[in-house]
């Protein structure tokens, strides 16, 4: 069995679930509303991209940059001179929405929440420079971007505070993390890919802006084959994953997710393990982004969780503390009553992970 892991800085409370961000609807009122109430102890901080442009995760992330402008054409988002319509836009979007989060927190008092942003190696991957060029083609800008996006999310985790009266936790998405190691993504041309970046300048990067912003800091991937050990190594407070992929689940043969312990591929579990084993905390979707059918069941979920802890050799009792369930990724594409039923199934399972012999 594995050593007991290091105590880890102090962070949520133990047994809770969460959301990953995104939501479906333009409300950013009934939006609050819904994520303090279904999770309570770390409600996290609605995103709405069916409200359109500067709603978006990079739309998101670029109202928060810092010196830096850009704007919409008709290929996604480029480097501009100067501040137009469309980050106007997504700072007005943003201002409303930290009124409304503001103030469902104030009538529920949580201790924690979460905010999430675009991480910085997805955002020079999906932002483009004047040339049309992404600015990952660039090295000089894309550290430019990651030291203005970290300069302006220190602004907002202490706007976010002071609004909720709650300790904040920031949550970097990189679902584009392994494209920019693998050098699979494609120049402007379509004719080539982009140079890759070594896992070791992206992991530094990562360290180097998680070390400012001073709060902690979960780094997630929703990709395929997340690069745990990559992500964990960047000091993070917690790793973030969508369990549901095949790599963690496996198939059986009429296409339903297999468990943990009879599915999941030998480096995968490796992963996990070792991060758990370093005291570091995961982020586990495990409830589906759109409704399935059947509706999974709490016991069952309960169990893939435990399966892995029994495969892997952690006790039982230790899963509450190093597991938060969320639903896999975001939850834009569900309809309202899922959205809904996912993240009060993530508070169920938290609770069922902190109970063992339910």
């Amino acid at each position: 069995m594995p050593d007991e892991p290091q105590a880890p800085r102090e962070l949520w409370p133990e047994g809770i679930g969460t959301g990953v961000g995104s939501l479906p609807g333009t409300d950013p009122v009934e939006a609050s509303a819904l994520v303090t109430g279904e999770t309570p102890e770390l409600p996290a901080f609605p995103e709405l991209p069916d409200r359109g442009v500067g709603a978006d995760m990079i739309g998101r992330a670029t109202g928060l940059l810092v010196d830096l402008a850009v704007e919409v054409v008709p290929t996604g988002w480029r480097v501009t001179a100067r501040r137009g319509r469309d980050l106007q836009r997504a700072r007005d979007l943003m201002a409303a929405d930290l009124d409304a989060f503001g103030d469902a927190c104030d009538r529920t008092r949580p201790s924690w929440v979460k905010v999430q942003v675009t991480g910085p190696w997805t955002l020079a991957a999906s932002v483009e420079l004047a040339s049309g060029h992404r600015v990952l083609t660039d090295r000089g800008a894309a550290r430019e971007f990651a030291t203005s996006l970290g300069e302006g999310l220190r602004t907002h985790v202490a706007e976010v505070a002071a609004r909720t009266g709650a300790a904040v936790v920031v949550q970097l998405d990189e679902p584009t993390l392994p494209a920019v190691i693998a050098g699979s993504l494609p120049t402007a041309s379509g004719y080539g890919t982009v140079r890759a970046v070594r896992a070791p300048d992206a992991q530094e990067a990562l360290r180097e802006l998680i070390d400012g912003i001073g709060a902690p800091v979960v780094v997630h991937c929703c990709a395929d084959v997340p690069p745990i050990r990559l992500l964990a190594g960047t000091g993070a407070a917690a790793v973030g994953i969508d369990a549901t992929r095949p790599a963690f689940t496996g198939t059986v043969p009429d296409g339903r997710a297999a468990s943990f312990a009879s599915g999941a591929e030998p480096a995968a579990l490796d992963a996990i393990g070792e991060t758990w084993d370093a005291g570091t905390p995961l982020l586990l979707g495990l409830l589906p982004g759109t409704e399935p059918r059947p509706e999974p069941e709490i016991g069952e979920l309960a169990r893939a969780g435990f399966e892995l802890a029994d495969r892997l050799g952690f006790d039982r009792q230790r899963l509450a503390r190093l597991a938060v369930p969320t639903p896999a990724c975001g939850l834009a594409g569900a309809t309202p009553a899922w959205a809904r039923r996912a993240l009060g199934l993530s508070r169920d399972l938290g609770h069922a992970f902190a109970d063992p012999d339910m």
